[in-house]
């Protein structure tokens, strides 16, 4: 017989990789002649850096890198066994971990780790990243992270704008001379099930500003500055990412993503099943065996039990 254990991690007690090795111990002790293949598995989500690094026998890379609040922390992400594939996950850089009830402010908080994270991977000479948005600290539209990457976000009197959401209205001019050139040749790919636009009542801003300590004052200023941001893009490179379903998520990284870079859309779930060939495997297996931490309503939205049906 032929066995295929692909849960995902069971946060809080287990790693993806952990609970499929448990899993296989189990059915070992009264199928020991078995065969089993163990893929670890993510939704796109915490977790999918480790769980694709384990499932492709890949490798961490730790770099240095600036945080929502720009001081210097280490990150991780993986690249894969193919040595080809660099997984990212935004929150490594910009997520809600660095900040607490007093330094939490969308409206100086950046992405531009999240682009350092990018350029790492570039320098590893990767033809693929696949980022995962979630647990984001910001709300710049992406635009530290284009910043990072060498995009001239400019205002009136040439010079760069500040990072942060909150500076997003003083953009006059957006240079591209500089955006890294790699950028045209390298896959991207953003795992991510959010599909709020950027501006409006179902904006980055109004829905998930206020987790990221967004005052109801705030929330207007970063909508208004989006939608400037939106336009000036338009006006510079023709885009317009303004509406796009799932430009809100991670506070508009999204929408950045699709304004400076060649990237697409797609569910995370479905990217992991892609990265792990999971389909290729599980060919001719009697049992597939799945799982998570909880079982529960969440499930049926493209969680890892259901996420490949």
């Amino acid at each position: 017989m032929k066995f295929v254990i692909a849960p995902d991690s069971f946060k809080g007690g287990l790693t993806a990789k952990e609970a499929a090795e448990v899993i296989k111990a189990g059915f070992q002790r009264v199928f020991p002649k078995a065969e089993y293949t163990l893929i670890p598995m993510a939704d796109g989500g915490e977790g999918t850096v480790q769980s694709l690094v384990d499932a492709t026998a890949g490798q961490l890379i730790t770099t240095k890198v600036h945080n929502p609040l720009n001081q210097l922390v280490d990150a991780q992400y993986g690249i894969l066994g193919d040595q080809q594939t660099a997984v990212i996950e935004m929150a490594q850089a910009s997520g809600l971990q660095f900040v607490n009830r007093q330094t939490a402010n969308p409206l100086v908080t950046t992405t531009y780790g999240t682009g350092e994270l990018i350029l790492d991977a570039l320098n590893h000479q990767v033809q693929k990243i696949i980022i995962g948005l979630g647990g984001s600290a910001t709300t710049d539209g992406g635009a530290g992270m284009a910043q990072a990457l060498g995009a001239q976000l400019l205002d009136k009197d040439g010079h760069e704008i500040s990072l942060g959401g909150g500076a997003l209205n003083q953009l006059v001019t957006i240079k591209l001379d500089h955006l890294d050139p790699r950028l045209k040749t390298t896959t991207i790919q953003i795992a991510s099930d959010v599909t709020n636009p950027l501006t409006g009542k179902n904006g980055a801003a109004a829905v998930f500003g206020p987790q990221k300590g967004a005052t109801p004052m705030m929330i207007a200023t970063l909508d208004t500055n989006l939608h400037h941001y939106t336009t000036v893009i338009k006006q510079f490179s023709g885009v317009d990412i303004e509406q796009v379903p799932g430009a809100g998520a991670a506070g508009g990284l999204g929408g950045g993503l699709l304004a400076f870079t060649q990237a697409k859309m797609a569910r995370g779930i479905e990217l992991v099943i892609q990265a792990t060939h999971l389909q290729e495997k599980a060919r001719g297996a009697d049992f597939v065996i799945t799982g998570e931490g909880g079982i529960d309503f969440q499930t049926k939205f493209g969680k890892t039990p259901l996420g490949g049906g």
